[in-house]
């Protein structure tokens, strides 16, 4: 998982669409952290994976996807069978069925009419009239993932809307206050950051290597996945080290430097559901205000003597990547962005057939989506902020088997970028920051300022 993400926020039901399949259900309240499995018993020796037969896992629409199955028990083939149904981001597709274990091994098959993404859930299970054991497997492909369309369009009064509210931040003096504190690692300094915004204020911590000089360093600002925590101070010292100016903030303006009970009982309490604030208001909602906050976070960057005047990065996973893209639509200082499996796309992917990304903010009764909470949220879709970045690069991880920011949506808001831009398909994941993926956002990065 994303560290600070909440996997069990924002779950909806479809009904008006197609039915969750019971297993599939049980599976989404779990973390995914690979295509193969987690065991529920800790100890049991059965493992199950499930991979789609082609290496890059992309299809067409209509075109036959083979799904190649394998259970071993001790690390030896397993005998038994295996239940498999094909999912269409967690959603049933009426494609399943029972392949008894040939070695070990197994097929499933099913297709899409449509661009998106397919998964294939496996339950093994001994023999027939066992019980399913609680082993599961999943694995997904893409099926022309690229022509992916929008949801809705951009809003018409979109740029009106955040000029407006940007222009009531810039009426907010910036008045940073800058203090000292030990950086974790040598030849850097750190300071604890704090600066008013519309609303709540930005915290964060800021490092940079010791004895920079004026105008020698890009900046990179580094954002949180969902959760309620203080900053990382290492987080920041450690892009110092690499030669950045570099703030890692926290995604509410909270003090930094709290013992970690004052932040778990903030979530446990008063933001437990911070999400959902003001949900049907596009400018109270809450986060129009997190999304103001990284261009005052920006600010107060880009007024350290330090910074190069060229570069300015924006990173983070989940709802981090959310704040990402955001920044980038926002702040025309943004020159690059990292995303990782970004939450926040497609919040109206119900109106087309498809599951939103987290946090899965629009409310579906009877079939019906809340109208009031759907248009307050197109103002915060990265769909929408996807459009209006001019960024010189970018690039995002997708997960495969993500239920919590499914593929299908991750894609919808990457097909709106008209940027020089690079997506790592992270085939075997879920809702994880593989090692992979962080390795690659880290190369992006560096290479965007020269390093």
């Amino acid at each position: 998982m994303v560290q600070g993400f909440d996997a069990g926020a924002g779950r909806y039901h479809r009904n008006h669409m197609t039915r969750l399949l019971p297993l599939v259900a049980a599976l989404l309240l779990q973390p995914l952290i690979a295509q193969t499995a987690k065991k529920a018993v800790p100890d049991s020796p059965i493992k199950i994976a499930a991979r789609a037969e082609r290496a890059d896992a992309i299809y067409h629409q209509g075109e036959k996807v083979v799904f190649n199955l394998a259970v071993t028990d001790s690390g030896k083939p397993a005998a038994g069978l295996v239940e498999w149904a094909i999912l269409k981001d967690g959603l049933d597709t009426d494609q399943k069925g029972t392949s008894e274990l040939v070695d070990g091994k197994a097929i499933a098959t099913g297709s899409l009419n449509e661009p998106g993404f397919i998964q294939v859930h496996a339950v093994y299970r001994a023999n027939a009239k066992a019980k399913i054991a609680p082993i599961t497997g999943l694995g997904g492909a893409a099926i022309d993932p690229t022509e992916i369309k929008r949801s809705l369009p951009v809003p018409d009064d979109f740029d009106a809307f955040w000029d407006s509210m940007k222009k009531k931040l810039a009426a907010v003096p910036l008045e940073p206050k800058l203090v000292s504190v030990k950086s974790p690692l040598k030849d850097t300094e750190s300071f604890d950051v704090t600066a008013p915004a519309l609303g709540l204020p930005i915290s964060g911590y800021m490092s940079k290597p010791v004895g920079a000089k004026p105008k020698s360093l890009p900046i990179i600002l580094t954002v949180h996945g969902a959760g309620v925590s203080d900053s990382s101070l290492g987080g920041s010292a450690s892009w110092a080290s690499k030669g950045f100016i570099a703030m890692d903030m926290n995604a509410h303006g909270l003090p930094n430097g709290k013992p970690r009970q004052f932040y778990a009982d903030l979530y446990a309490g008063p933001m437990k559901d911070y999400r959902y604030e003001n949900k049907n208001d596009r400018e109270k909602a809450y986060f129009t205000g997190m999304m103001l906050r990284l261009i005052r976070g920006i600010d107060v960057l880009t007024a350290q003597p330090e910074w190069d005047g060229k570069h300015v990065v924006v990173s983070g996973a989940s709802q981090g990547g959310y704040q990402a893209i955001a920044a980038a639509g926002l702040d025309a200082r943004v020159t690059f962005f990292a995303a990782g499996v970004p939450a926040g796309c497609d919040h109206s992917g119900m109106l087309v057939g498809r599951i939103a990304g987290w946090p899965k903010i629009v409310p579906v009764v009877d079939g019906k989506p809340d109208m009031a909470v759907l248009e307050a949220y197109r103002y915060v879709d990265c769909m929408n902020f996807a459009t209006r970045t001019k960024a010189a690069g970018c690039y995002l991880t997708v997960g495969f088997i993500d239920n919590v920011c499914p593929p299908t949506s991750v894609y919808a808001a990457y097909n709106q970028l008209n940027i020089p831009k690079q997506i790592y398909n992270d085939i075997p994941s879920g809702h994880s920051h593989s090692q992979a993926a962080r390795d690659g956002m880290t190369k992006a990065v560096l290479k965007h300022v020269g390093k």
